[in-house]
């Protein structure tokens, strides 16, 4: 591989100019990468039934870096270019590292039902760091319906764990933060290299870190191979880690970070359904209503111009 002397890269599934024009288009890649989302706590609580946390977390980023690498290789991609290292070590610290890892600690004490309240936030901060970063600026409209949805969000969550705070909150509301930061950083590469080679080459940057801690990982913690653990494990690897990312880089790219961010609103949602039908938690009444309000706000966020 040899660096890129400009902002044009090797073949690709970039999105290309056309695309960029339907939003409809953008909005299906985002929507697709939110349902992709709303299954990693699930994935990830069934992951912790065989592994430990930082083993989880470490080979889940190995194999998907496995997964990219391969991709990169076949299509011949060429390295990314010098300017472009920065934002994905932001990407890669934010988004392979410090999310899964802090997450998946939470996730040890607390309810996928509760961690669902770092997701129901994670719209309003990445529109904020969006609009410190790359500049944007939504209109009022936006706002007032980003956080009229993020209220009923956390409303409907806080109130699914029963009002209680843990020390897993600390892991969460940083969790929200460096990820809110890498979803930002990735958005905004995603405009320049194909939203794949984003992630892609973030999670093969992380490799000198993650393939060393996998090792020790798995040599200090206990390992039980079960279906529900080596599924989970493929999931957050190849779903969550590279497929996901990669759809939902594609659709901020084409419709931008504030309205793609917008439709995780609905992920906490999602997740919570994803627990009922997978981890037998309990769902109330409440959801429903929180849906209707949580598409609502979508809505608005979606026909609002910045």
């Amino acid at each position: 591989m040899r660096a890129q002397s400009s902002a044009t890269a090797a073949p690709s599934i970039a999105v290309t100019p056309s695309e960029a024009e339907r939003p409809g288009f953008g909005t299906l890649q985002a929507a697709l990468g939110v349902v992709a989302f709303s299954l990693t706590f699930p994935a990830t609580a069934w992951g912790l039934e065989g592994f430990g946390p930082w083993s989880l977390v470490a080979v889940r980023s190995v194999l998907a870096a496995v997964i990219a690498g391969g991709c990169l290789l076949a299509l011949r991609v060429s390295l990314p270019a010098r300017r472009h290292w920065a934002g994905l070590a932001v990407v890669g610290a934010g988004v392979v590292l410090g999310f899964p890892l802090l997450t998946t600690l939470a996730l040890q004490t607390s309810t996928t039902a509760h961690a669902a309240v770092v997701v129901g936030l994670l719209p309003l901060t990445t529109a904020l760091f969006s609009a410190l970063r790359v500049g944007t600026r939504p209109s009022r409209t936006f706002w007032i319906a980003a956080l009229a949805g993020a209220a009923a969000v956390l409303a409907f969550t806080v109130q699914q764990s029963g009002g209680a705070l843990s020390t897993a909150d600390l892991y969460l509301f940083a969790a929200l933060l460096v990820c809110a930061a890498g979803y930002t950083e990735g958005g905004r590469l995603a405009r320049i290299m194909p939203g794949w080679q984003v992630i892609g080459w973030a999670l093969v940057l992380c490799l000198p870190l993650t393939v060393p801690v996998a090792a020790l990982a798995l040599a200090h913690e206990p390992v039980h191979l079960t279906a529900h653990s080596v599924t989970g494990l493929l999931w957050v690897a190849a779903g969550s880690q590279f497929v996901g990312l990669v759809v939902w880089y594609r659709g901020m790219a084409a419709i931008g970070i504030p309205k793609a961010s917008q439709l995780q609103l609905a992920q906490p949602l999602l997740t919570l359904v994803w627990s009922v039908l997978l981890l037998g938690e309990h769902l109330t009444v409440a959801a429903p209503l929180t849906a209707a309000a949580v598409l609502v706000c979508i809505a608005v966020t979606q026909r609002s111009r910045g």
